[in-house]
């Protein structure tokens, strides 16, 4: 009996040890494409699940309307859609990785329409740790998360004014120059444009620097 007390007692104290040993050797997997942990996405699931059966409000879809699921995608363009995608979206440039990667939630892979809208709720509200997915819950209103939880239940069938949302570039250009031609002032650097036709600069004054288009500086007080 003093034996099998003393192995589980080395036991006990052997197996923590060992652990904080691999974590220190540097052997561990702490990169973006390192291989997961034995058991990682199973005990990370479980913790998620059960943590969201316990606090995940009840809402059914059908209590949202067609306008509510409009206005969710305004707010998802400006705050998911750079992570988690839009409709029809084609990938045309390399993109940083993340571990586990964020699901594309309009894909078939993707989509949450079978999920409780609750569930997905809880998830903008609150974030999930150990992942990219921030809690927005001080950047976004409530009622614009309940808006982006039922757009994204509604992902498979959206009504076409929020398709449209959904669709407007996320970086849209900047618009034009007035009067469709580039400004002939100084650069946002503070030097004058190549090839500039400007008159020469007028010699040392109190009005050098006045903004360019401003009538003549007032008389000295």
């Amino acid at each position: 009996m003093g034996k099998f007390f003393l192995g589980l007692v080395i036991g006990i104290v052997a197996v923590p040890v060992a652990i904080l040993v691999y974590l220190l050797s540097g052997r561990a997997p702490a990169a973006v494409n390192d291989p997961p942990f034995p058991l990682e996405q199973v005990l990370a699931e479980a913790a998620l699940g059960g943590k969201i059966r316990r606090e995940a409000p009840r809402r059914d879809l059908s209590t949202f309307t067609t306008a509510d699921i409009d206005a969710g995608a305004e707010p998802y363009r400006r705050a998911c859609a750079g992570c988690h995608g839009v409709p029809d979206q084609t990938e045309t440039r390399p993109r940083p990785k993340m571990f586990p990667s964020p699901p594309k939630l309009f894909t078939q892979d993707g989509y949450v329409t079978d999920d409780p809208i609750g569930d997905t709720y809880w998830k903008i509200k609150n974030g999930i740790r150990l992942t990219a997915m921030p809690s927005f819950q001080d950047i976004l209103t409530d009622q614009q998360m309940w808006q982006i939880a039922a757009l994204l239940g509604s992902a498979d069938k959206l009504p076409p004014e929020a398709l449209e949302t959904l669709k407007k570039p996320l970086f849209p250009m900047p618009p034009p120059p007035a009067n469709g031609s580039p400004s002939t002032g100084a650069s946002a650097g503070g030097s004058s444009p190549p090839n500039s036709t400007s008159a020469p600069a007028a010699p040392e004054s109190k009005a050098a620097n006045a903004p360019s288009g401003v009538g003549a500086p007032a008389p000295d007080k």
